[in-house]
């Protein structure tokens, strides 16, 4: 007879499939072939130039990793890290301007000859609840403030090296909103060309899919009543809110593998004995194409309003509170300029495909490269176990690891923006790319 485990509690999740996806992503990585870019980008020496400046400013950047990490401030709130990152450029001689776009916690920075085209480096800074940089947004911030540094202090020294215009982004309130659709909406990429910028993870990678997410929240408004004298008074919320749930979990056969579908009651009653009068339940929707997205978001919704009709219940569906973010559109042209850049800092980016699919996020740039071309790859701040959104993944925001990951994704970033303004053929394949694609796509009205 086998023993009877403690009920009290838990069983640990087994990590065999993880085991087995770092396997299969050696193996896979093992047979990936070097990058290789059809086109030259900037001038080699314009390139050293770039590695020459950030060595100069690593002291200033380092600082402004973990004066960023110390402070952890959530979205909408991250007045003393805007505080900060500004105070870096002004002490190299940058005008900055903040709270532009409706959004306090905004910043903006230009540099270049203000001549042809526009390229957006973003910067995020937003911390999580309760665990800090456990997403490594100051690694972003640092990054994208490094490249922005290295290329101003090159237009500074030679403004012919710098044909175009640089600007920086500071983007709040990625977790949990869209800050950056927000941004948007308001007029921050009108006339910019291209946007770049780089997150930290367990493996360096060039191009990782990127879900889009919707959020949800389905209320349903009963009858209360006696649940025991008279039960038959009343009309139960949360037993809508019960088979709303369910149907969620059988939905998932008939989905996408891809596709993601997450709930939780925040609301289902008071008492035992009162038939419950209201109930809510929060959903979040993802999916890996804006299209299946927006099919799956109506599947949901019938299913939410479905639960009501078998129970008699009222239901008011609200969706997204903050605006939706859509999957990332990744432009291959200026990704493999990214990827030759990052091999000569050591690294060897992954191209698309090796790594498993199924451990996808979302993140609001994917608004952004539905607007304009755009690129979100990923530098190993971690060991490759160390899952974003985890204390463990915000203690490795902060060592040594971290530290050369900014600094070597600093010089991805800028490099490859100096490409972008530099190079007339890769910007018209950049531009011909995004087309093929599908271009540009009403983002603030796609789900309506």
């Amino acid at each position: 007879m086998s023993e009877i485990r403690d009920l009290s509690h838990s069983t640990a999740p087994d990590d065999s499939y993880l085991d087995e996806m770092a396997r299969q992503t050696r193996a896979r990585a093992e047979q990936a072939a070097e990058w290789s870019s059809d086109f030259t980008g900037a001038p080699e020496a314009s390139r050293s130039f770039v590695a020459e400046g950030l060595n100069a400013a690593e002291g200033d950047l380092t600082g402004l990793l973990h004066t960023i990490h110390g402070l952890a401030e959530t979205a909408f709130e991250e007045f003393d890290s805007v505080a900060a990152i500004a105070s870096v450029l002004e002490t190299h001689g940058v005008d900055v301007e903040t709270g532009l776009y409706g959004v306090k916690t905004t910043l903006r920075a230009t540099t270049g000859s203000g001549h042809g085209r526009t390229i957006a480096i973003l910067a995020e800074y937003d911390a999580l609840p309760e665990i800090g940089h456990a997403c490594g947004h100051n690694i972003i911030a640092t990054a994208g403030v490094g490249a922005f540094l290295a290329l101003h202090a090159l237009y500074e020294k030679d403004p012919a090296a710098v044909p175009g215009t640089v600007v920086l982004l500071g983007t709040p309130a990625e977790e949990g909103h869209s800050g950056k659709e927000v941004m948007a909406r308001a007029g921050a990429f009108d006339g910019v060309d291209a946007a770049i910028m780089v997150h930290g993870y367990g493996y360096d990678c060039a191009d990782q899919v990127w879900l889009g997410r919707r959020l949800l929240k389905v209320t349903y408004s009963g009858v209360a009543a006696h649940a025991s004298a008279q039960p038959f008074m009343g009309r139960n919320a949360l037993d809508a809110a019960n088979l709303f749930y369910q149907g969620l979990g059988l939905m998932r056969q008939q989905m996408p593998p891809i596709s993601r579908l997450h709930a939780v009651i925040t609301d289902g009653g008071t008492r035992p004995s009162i038939i419950t009068e209201s109930a809510t339940v929060q959903c979040y929707v993802r999916s890996k194409f804006p299209e299946t997205l927006k099919e799956l978001s109506d599947r949901v919704e019938d299913a939410a309003k479905g639960a009501a009709l078998m129970t008699g219940t009222g239901v008011r569906v609200d969706w997204d509170d903050h605006p939706p973010s859509l999957p990332v559109r990744t432009n291959q042209a200026l990704t493999a300029r990214w990827a030759e850049h990052e091999q000569t800092r050591g690294r060897q980016p992954l191209p698309a495909g090796v790594l498993v699919e199924s451990i996808a996020a979302s993140t609001d740039f994917g608004n952004v490269s539905y607007r304009i071309p755009g690129i979100h790859p990923l530098i190993k701040t971690a060991d490759a176990e160390v899952a974003l959104h985890t204390r463990e993944f915000a203690a490795a925001a902060k060592t040594p690891a971290a530290e050369s990951a900014a600094l070597d994704a600093a010089y991805g970033l800028a490099c490859t923006a100096l490409d972008f303004l530099a190079d007339d053929a890769l910007a018209a394949e950049v531009t011909a790319e995004f087309d093929r694609e599908g271009g540009t796509i009403d983002v603030e009205h796609f789900f309506e």
